[in-house]
C-alpha cells in the first residue's frame, strides 16, 4: 500500500465509526472496496492488517457500536470478507473471534440493522468473498450461516434473494472441489456434509407445494449446471431429475419459467450429452406447457447443438402453431397451410387466440420474434418453410389493416382483435423483412410488395409502423433479382418502383415529421445501393422526389433537415440531384448545392444538420465528387474555415477527418487509415512533399489542426494529434532544412501556440511557411501529448490517495488546501 494512503487510513477509519460524522455515500464506499480488493489481490492480506491495525480496530468498533449506520456495517462485512479470502488472514481474524461476531448469530443477524437490505446484502457478499478455502467451509457450518442463507432466498429484496441463491451455488461448488474431501463419488453417498445439506434443502424445496420455494430450488440448480461442470453434477442430476419430472404432473406446472431455464441449462452442460432421459423430459414439458409458455423453451431447444431430430421437429412445430392458426383462419379454401407435420394449429393455440386480446397479441408477437431469431441461426431447421411463413406474415398484416376476408369464426375474431394493433404490425414487418433473405414464388413476392405498399400508403400507419414498413421494403428491394439478360432490375421490381415513388413523394410532404424523416432515410439507402441502376435513375428523375428532398433542407424539424442533407448528398453523388438551371449557366446546379450545404453548416442552430453536412462533404472528398474536383483546395479551405468556428465538437472532429482524407489524397495514399500502423506507407518524394506542404498551408489546414490540438474537447484534440503525427511521420524521412529551426516564423508560431494553450484562441497564425511548421512539429512532444490525451480526464482524481483525501475533506478532517476535490 502507498505510504501516503497508510498515513490517511487511521483518520478515515475514525471517521467511519464516528456517529457524529456524516456517512460517506455508497459510491465512495464502493470505490474504497474496489481499492481494497486490488490491494489484497496484489499482496498478502495478513501483512496489510499487521501494518495497518486501524483496519481491524474499525471492524471491532463497528461491532461494538450501539446503532451502526447500515452503510458502514455493510461496508465492514464486505471488507472483512475480502481480508478473510486468504486462509492465513482468515486464521488471524479467527483468533480474535472477529469473524463469528460479524457473520455468526451473535453478529448483525439479531440486531435492528438487519432490517436494512444493504446490511443483508453486505453479509452475503462478505461470505461470498470469504468462502475461498476449506477453513471457510468449516466456519460456515459452525456458525450456522448456511441456514441463514436458506432463509434469505425468500428475501423481500430481489437483490438479496438472488445473491443468496448464487452464494449457495458457490458454497456447493467449493465443497465439491475441496482437496480435503478428496474426489467425491458422483453418486453422492460420500459428499461433504455442507454439500449434502444444500442438496437436501433443494430436495425439500422441490417437494414443497409453495411455488416460491420451488422457484428458489430451480434457480439454484440452473445456476449450478450453468457454472459447474465437474463429474459430481452428473450425480446431482440423477438424484434430482425425478423430482423435476414430477413437477410436470402438477396442474398448473409451478414455476414454469424457472423449470424451462433449468432444463435448458442442463441440456447445455456436459450432463445433457449423457442423459437420454433429459430429452424425454423436454418433450413432455413442451407438450404440457401452454403455447405462450412453450415458445421460449422451443426456441432454446432449437438453439442446442446436439439434440434429437424428433425433439427439434416438435419444438419447431410449437413455434409454427400460431402462424398455422393464422393461415387456417385466412384460407379462402380448405387445404394444408404448408408447414411441416406437427405444426398445425392445435386446440390450445386456438383457445389462446380466442381467450383475450392480450393473449392473442402476446402469442403472435412472441412467435414472430422467435422465428425471426431462428431464421438468422445456422442451426435453423431444414428445409425452411419459406413460402408458408411468407403467406402467414402477409395474412397477419392484412388482419391488422382490415384488408383480410376471413371465412371462419377464428378469422373474424382475429380481424376484430388485430385491427390497428401497432405491436403486431411492428413484429410482423420485422419478420417479413428478415424473410427477404430467402426466396419465394413470384406470386408470393408480389403479395409481399402489395401489402408493404398498402402500409406505406395508408394514413392509418403510425410513424413507427411506417418506419418498419420502409425498412422491410428496402430489404425486399435490395434482395430482388436482377434481370437475366442484363445487370438492371427485373421487370417486377421496376413496376413496384413506379408505384412506390409517388407514395414516397406523398410521405415527404406529410405533416408528421417522423414520416418525412423515415422517407428520407429510405431514399438515402435505396439511392446508395441503386444509384447506378438505369431503371431506378429513370424512375427517380421522372418523379418530384429530388426536388422535394431539396425543399426539406429548410424543414422546421432538425432531424428532418439532417436526413435531407444526407439524402441530397447521396443523390448528388450519383448525379441525381437536379435544380432549376438556365441554359447559359448549367454549372450553377452543383455550385448551388455546395453553397446551400455550406450555408447550413454556417447557420443552422441545431447540431444534427451540421454534422450531416460534414459527413456529406467528407464522403464527397473520398468519392472524388465532381464539385469537389473542380477546385479541391478551395473546397477544403471553405469547409475547414466554417468547421473550425463550430461550437459542436463532433463537427470539429469531422473537420479533422476531412483534413486527414485530403492529406492522404495529396500524399497518394487514399487508403491509409491508421497513422500508427506497424509499416507506414513510404514517404512521398521531397519535391512532392514540398508541394503537399504548400497546399496544406494554402487551405489553412495547419492552423485548423494546431488550434484543435488544444481543443477543450478531448476527442477533437486526439484526432488532431493523430493527424499531425501522421503528417510528421510522412515528412521526417525526407528531412528538411536544418536552418528552419532558427527561422523567425518559428518563434511567432510557437508564441501563438502558447497563447492558444493558455486559452487565448482569438489570434490567427497568419501566413505560414511549410518549413517553419514542420520545424515546430518536430520540436513538439506529440507522442507525450497522445499519451496524456489517452488517459481519462479524472485519472488523477481516481487515485486511492485522492479518494481518501476527498472522504476526509468532506467531514473537515483535512485542511482547506489538502483535499483533491473534483
Amino acid at each position: 500500500m502507498d505510504p501516503e494512503c497508510s498515513r490517511l487510513l487511521p483518520a478515515l477509519c475514525a471517521v467511519l465509526v464516528d456517529p457524529r460524522q456524516p456517512v460517506a455515500d455508497d459510491t465512495c464506499l464502493e470505490k474504497l472496496l474496489d481499492w481494497f480488493k486490488t490491494v489484497t489481490e496484489a499482496g498478502p492480506s495478513l501483512l496489510l492488517l499487521q501494518e495497518n491495525p486501524c483496519l481491524v480496530e474499525l471492524l471491532f468498533r463497528v461491532l461494538k457500536a450501539h446503532d451502526p449506520h447500515p452503510r458502514v456495517l455493510s461496508f465492514s462485512l464486505r471488507l472483512a470478507g475480502l481480508f478473510a479470502a486468504q486462509e492465513d488472514c482468515f486464521q488471524y481474524l479467527q483468533q480474535g473471534e472477529l469473524l463469528p461476531m460479524l457473520f455468526g448469530e451473535a453478529g448483525p443477524l439479531g440486531g435492528a440493522a438487519w432490517t436494512a437490505p444493504t446490511v443483508r446484502s453486505g453479509w452475503l457478499q462478505g461470505l461470498r468473498s470469504l468462502a475461498q478455502h476449506p477453513s471457510a467451509l468449516l466456519f460456515l457450518a459452525d456458525c450456522g450461516a448456511v441456514d441463514t442463507i436458506f432463509s434469505l432466498q425468500g428475501d423481500s429484496s430481489l437483490f438479496v434473494a438472488s445473491a443468496a441463491g448464487q452464494l449457495l451455488v458457490h458454497i456447493l461448488a467449493l465443497a465439491m472441489q475441496s482437496p480435503a474431501e478428496g474426489h467425491p463419488s458422483p453418486q453422492g453417498c460420500d459428499w461433504p456434509a455442507c454439500a449434502q445439506k444444500i442438496v437436501c434443502h433443494v430436495e425439500d424445496s422441490l417437494h414443497s407445494t409453495a411455488t416460491p420455494q420451488v422457484t428458489q430450488a430451480l434457480n439454484v440448480l440452473t445456476t449450478t449446471f450453468g457454472h459447474c461442470h465437474g463429474p459430481w453434477t452428473q450425480g446431482l442430476w440423477v438424484r434430482l431429475s425425478p423430482l423435476v419430472a414430477c413437477l410436470l404432473e402438477k396442474d398448473p406446472i409451478p414455476a414454469s419459467h424457472s423449470l424451462m431455464d433449468l432444463l435448458l441449462s442442463v441440456a447445455r452442460s456436459p450432463v445433457g450429452s449423457s442423459d437420454c432421459g433429459l430429452w424425454e423430459t423436454l418433450a413432455q414439458t413442451l407438450s404440457h406447457l401452454s403455447p405462450i409458455q412453450a415458445g421460449p423453451l422451443a426456441l432454446g431447444i432449437l438453439k442446442l447443438q446436439d439434440c434429437p431430430q424428433a425433439l427439434k421437429t416438435q419444438a419447431f412445430g410449437v413455434l409454427l402453431q400460431p402462424l398455422a392458426c393464422v393461415l387456417k383462419a385466412a384460407a379462402q379454401s380448405p387445404g394444408p397451410p404448408g408447414f411441416p407435420e406437427g405444426a398445425t394449429g392445435d386446440s390450445m393455440t386456438v383457445d389462446t387466440f380466442l381467450s383475450s386480446k392480450s393473449a392473442c397479441v402476446g402469442l403472435l408477437c412472441q412467435a414472430l420474434a422467435h422465428l425471426e431469431l431462428l431464421q438468422l441461426l445456422p442451426q435453423r431447421p431444414s428445409p425452411w418453410p419459406q413460402a408458408p411463413l411468407l403467406r402467414a406474415a402477409v395474412a397477419i398484416l392484412r388482419f391488422c389493416n382490415g384488408s383480410a376476408a376471413p371465412t371462419s369464426d377464428v378469422g373474424g375474431h382475429l380481424c376484430a382483435v388485430l385491427a390497428g394493433c401497432v405491436r403486431v404490425q411492428r413484429a410482423a414487418l420485422d419478420f417479413l423483412g428478415t424473410l427477404s433473405q430467402g426466396t419465394g414464388p413470384q406470386e408470393l413476392v408480389t403479395q409481399v410488395f402489395a401489402v408493404l405498399l398498402e402500409y406505406l400508403t395508408s394514413p392509418d400507419s403510425s410513424p413507427t409502423v411506417l418506419k418498419k414498413a420502409f425498412q422491410a421494403t428496402l430489404r425486399w428491394l435490395l434482395g430482388s433479382p436482377k434481370a437475366p439478360s442484363c445487370c438492371d432490375l427485373d421487370p417486377h421490381t421496376q413496376l413496384f418502383l413506379r408505384e412506390l415513388l409517388p407514395v414516397l413523394r406523398k410521405r415527404l410532404c406529410s405533416p408528421c415529421w417522423e414520416a418525412r424523416d423515415s422517407g428520407l432515410e429510405f431514399l438515402t439507402q435505396v439511392t446508395r445501393h441503386w444509384g447506378g441502376q438505369a431503371a431506378f435513375r429513370h424512375a427517380l428523375l421522372a418523379s418530384e422526389v429530388p426536388e422535394l428532398t431539396r425543399q426539406l433542407l429548410r424543414d422546421p424539424e432538425s432531424y428532418v433537415r439532417a436526413s435531407a442533407v444526407t439524402a441530397t448528398g447521396q443523390l448528388s453523388s450519383w448525379g441525381l440531384y437536379t435544380t432549376p438551371t438556365s441554359p447559359e449557366h448549367p454549372e450553377v446546379q452543383q455550385e448551388s448545392l455546395f453553397t446551400e450545404l455550406l450555408h447550413i453548416l454556417s447557420t443552422d442552430s441545431e447540431g444534427f444538420p451540421r454534422r450531416a453536412v460534414m459527413q456529406v462533404f467528407t464522403q464527397w472528398l473520398k468519392d472524388g465528387h465532381a464539385d469537389v474536383a473542380e477546385d479541391l483546395e478551395q473546397f477544403v479551405a471553405r469547409v475547414l474555415q466554417v468547421a473550425s468556428r463550430d461550437l459542436d465538437w463532433e463537427v470539429r472532429a469531422q473537420g479533422l477527418e476531412l483534413a486527414l482524407v485530403f492529406l492522404e489524397q495529396l500524399l497518394g495514399h487514399p487508403g491509409s487509415r491508421c497513422p500508427y500502423a506497424v509499416a507506414l506507407p513510404e514517404a512521398a518524394a521531397p519535391a512532392t512533399l514540398a508541394q503537399v506542404l504548400q497546399a496544406l498551408c494554402r487551405v489553412q489546414l495547419f492552423e485548423f489542426a494546431l488550434r484543435a490540438l488544444f481543443d477543450c474537447d478531448r476527442p477533437v484534440a486526439q484526432k488532431s494529434c493523430d493527424l499531425l503525427l501522421f503528417l510528421r511521420a510522412k515528412a521526417t524521412p525526407c528531412g528538411g532544412p536544418q536552418e528552419a529551426g532558427a527561422s523567425p516564423d518559428v518563434v511567432s508560431v510557437e508564441a501563438a501556440l502558447q497563447r492558444w494553450q493558455a486559452g487565448e484562441q482569438g489570434q490567427p497564425l497568419g501566413e505560414l511557411e511549410p518549413e517553419a511548421v514542420m520545424a515546430v512539429l518536430r520540436s513538439m512532444d506529440l507522442e507525450g501529448l497522445r499519451g496524456t490525451l489517452a488517459k481519462s480526464s479524472d485519472h488523477i482524481e481516481k487515485s486511492p490517495q485522492s479518494l481518501l483525501q476527498d472522504l476526509l475533506a468532506s467531514v473537515g478532517v483535512l485542511g482547506e488546501n489538502e483535499a483533491d476535490c473534483y
